[in-house]
């Protein structure tokens, strides 16, 4: 019913025009007062191949607009068969449609070049960074001052945030190094735990952690890219106290702190790319780029990533480790 208002409202003019001629026709024949039958069987049989007319033309126009519909959820790239040219406008518009398609083309060309160009200068940049890195710890390694314990700390910092960029730049790559397999969980916690073992010793912060004997299918570098983040968010915003590192049922790992907590209007949106909040404000050093890492991860391992929080209470961060997604898909 639309379609046939449009069509209608298309053709206005032309039937406008025709019910006119009509009217002209039937006056002309009242003037020379000619039988009504001369009048009425002409119009009857017009009318009727009017009908017709219009009902093919109806079925062409409804069958192009099918096509337009299905072409319409296309992309620039996938667009090759467009409907049949019916008229001079049909003709000039396919002409447009092929000229923005061509320079559609050559802008993403363009932006794709340049974005592998920085990708591969700032995957360079990683790993001529990770050398003297590396070199750093070596020396680090040999002192046990309080000096030393506190340039190791800032220097693991470092790496974070080299390999924070590495993430991210390897996120929407056409290429994914994602390798699953079953992992132990509490191997995983262990190492991501180590790392952090100066900080929480030089920051007399207790880790409350017991072995959780629990199995998990995922990609164990990228897993423990998370739980590193989540980590270093806990012990950044957590003054003293603790935190906590345990698992609820059915399967859902929780990293809990007592922190400052996330203000309630911040809540929703730390999941967010460069979301930093009124914390991370104050912080001044906040990316906003950790939990949004996290969530991408975690989509891509079929894990579901939340947080609840309380101002001055702490936050916690659950991984639901269940894997529904993924079990579906296995289904």
């Amino acid at each position: 019913m639309k379609l046939l208002r449009a069509y209608l409202r298309q053709h206005r003019k032309g039937i406008l025009a025709c019910s006119l001629f009509c009217a002209v026709f039937a006056f002309t024949f009242y003037l020379y007062r000619l039988p009504v039958e001369a009048v009425f069987y002409p119009a009857l049989v017009c009318i009727v191949l009017g009908v017709v007319f219009v009902a093919a033309d109806l079925v062409r126009v409804r069958q192009k607009h099918a096509k337009l519909a299905a072409i319409e959820k296309l992309t620039a790239a996938m667009i090759s068969d467009m409907p049949d040219i019916d008229s001079v406008e049909d003709e000039d518009y396919q002409k447009i449609i092929a000229a923005l398609r061509s320079e559609v083309a050559e802008l993403e060309t363009a932006s794709w070049m340049r974005y592998q160009e920085m990708t591969d200068y700032y995957t360079v940049w990683v790993h001529q960074i990770k050398t003297p890195i590396s070199s750093m710890k070596l020396v680090l390694q040999n002192e046990d001052t309080a000096l030393a314990r506190k340039l190791s700390a800032e220097l693991f910092r470092i790496e974070q945030y080299v390999g924070m960029v590495l993430a991210f730049l390897r996120m929407d790559s056409e290429s994914s190094d994602y390798v699953f397999r079953e992992c132990d969980l509490d191997k995983i916690i262990r190492q991501s735990v180590k790392k952090f073992s100066i900080e929480f010793i030089e920051r007399k912060i207790r880790l409350c952690y017991e072995p959780i004997r629990e199995k998990i299918i995922t990609d164990e570098k990228w897993f423990s890219f998370c739980m590193e983040q989540i980590l270093s968010n806990a012990l950044k915003y957590t003054r003293e106290g603790s935190v906590k590192i345990y698992l609820q049922a059915p399967k859902i790992l929780c990293i809990e702190d007592t922190g400052i907590g996330i203000a309630p209007e911040d809540l929703p949106r730390i999941f967010e790319k460069g979301y930093t909040g009124y914390n991370g404000r104050r912080d001044k050093q906040a990316s906003g780029l950790g939990l949004y890492l996290c969530r991408r991860i975690c989509d891509s391992l079929g894990i579901r990533i939340s947080a609840e929080s309380e101002m001055g209470r702490g936050t916690i961060i659950r991984m639901d480790l269940e894997q529904y997604d993924l079990k579906h898909m296995e289904e």
